[in-house]
């Protein structure tokens, strides 16, 4: 019933430039900027779906909770004597339930961003192990690395550590899905790990079902990285106050905070720190782009979650 999606690397080119989905053109971008020696990547096929937390999952009617739910509404509907029975009638098909539809957020896919050189580079600093603290996630993680003053940064709060950083800009919770199964998530054991993901979601999926696909990245961990300790963060606000898709992101938030089990998941919210009282970017903190943290907002970030780190990696 659920058929095989695939997406034109037109397409992907759209949302890459609709989220946050731009990175350098050093990380792993193939040919040059012009057409002449342009390789396209194969298109992305969604794969199986993933396992997902009790405390995240979706409720899902099977075929007769559907059959029985939807003929007592019709029921209802035909039985109703008030003077609103028109309009029950005129809005009926969207009260009916409806068959779920598959959460591509928490599926195993190779996401374009993880074709490719830096996926490799992954699987072979993987392999080598002595890695101690991983971060993990999209551009806002990766970007720890994208200029002298973010290097800075990284090096200030994490340079005493044997660290990886293994975020790629633009990718989602199916993406890193794909990669920790496919060689990122072997031949090292960390102690803990800095996880930040699905903003890139944000566009097509709703906020539960990013909230599957994050709960879908953390068991993925713990089944990988059974001692390591999972430095949950809320997914950082975006855009302004009263964007709906920063109330998308707080709501993904609220419900990504049930993984919080105070032994290997440790859920932490420091979107506040980067605003100020109006719920606007401190100055200089972000880029205009109200998306991408500058070095200020890196400082800040790494203020706020080193003495947890410290405490995790113990």
């Amino acid at each position: 019933m659920i058929r095989v999606l695939r997406i034109s690397v037109f397409c992907v080119a759209l949302t890459a430039h609709a989220f946050a989905q731009a990175g350098p053109p050093a990380f792993g971008a193939s040919g040059g900027p012009g057409r002449a020696g342009f390789v396209a990547p194969p298109p992305v096929v969604i794969g199986p779906s993933a396992p997902v937390p009790p405390e995240v999952a979706i409720p899902r009617p099977t075929p007769e909770e559907l059959t029985q739910v939807n003929r007592a509404i019709q029921q209802w509907v035909a039985s109703d004597k008030s003077a609103n029975k028109p309009l029950l009638q005129k809005f009926q098909s969207l009260m009916l339930l409806q068959p779920p539809r598959l959460n591509v957020a928490a599926t195993y896919t190779q996401t374009a961003q993880r074709m490719g050189p830096r996926h490799l580079g992954f699987v072979e600093t993987a392999s080598k192990g002595n890695i101690d603290l991983l971060l993990d996630g999209d551009s806002i993680t990766d970007f720890w690395a994208q200029n002298d003053a973010n290097k800075a940064m990284y090096e200030k709060y994490f340079g005493s550590m044997k660290t990886a950083n293994f975020g790629i800009s633009g990718d989602t919770t199916q993406g890193l899905l794909w990669g920790l199964k496919n060689g990122e998530g072997q031949g090292f054991q960390p102690k803990a790990i800095m996880l930040m993901i699905g903003t890139n979601n944000s566009g097509s999926s709703s906020a539960a079902e990013i909230a599957e696909g994050v709960g879908a990245v953390v068991m993925e961990m713990r089944k990988d990285f059974p001692d390591a300790k999972i430095l949950l963060l809320a997914i950082f606000p975006r855009s302004t106050p009263g964007d709906p898709i920063r109330d998308k992101l707080a709501e993904t938030n609220r419900i990504v905070s049930k993984l919080d089990d105070q032994k290997h998941v440790f859920y932490l919210d420091i979107g506040a720190k980067f605003l100020d009282e109006k719920g606007v970017f401190l100055p200089e903190s972000f880029r205009p782009d109200n998306l991408h943290p500058l070095a200020k907002g890196y400082d800040i970030w790494g203020a706020a979650v080193k003495d947890k780190l410290a405490e995790l990696m113990k």
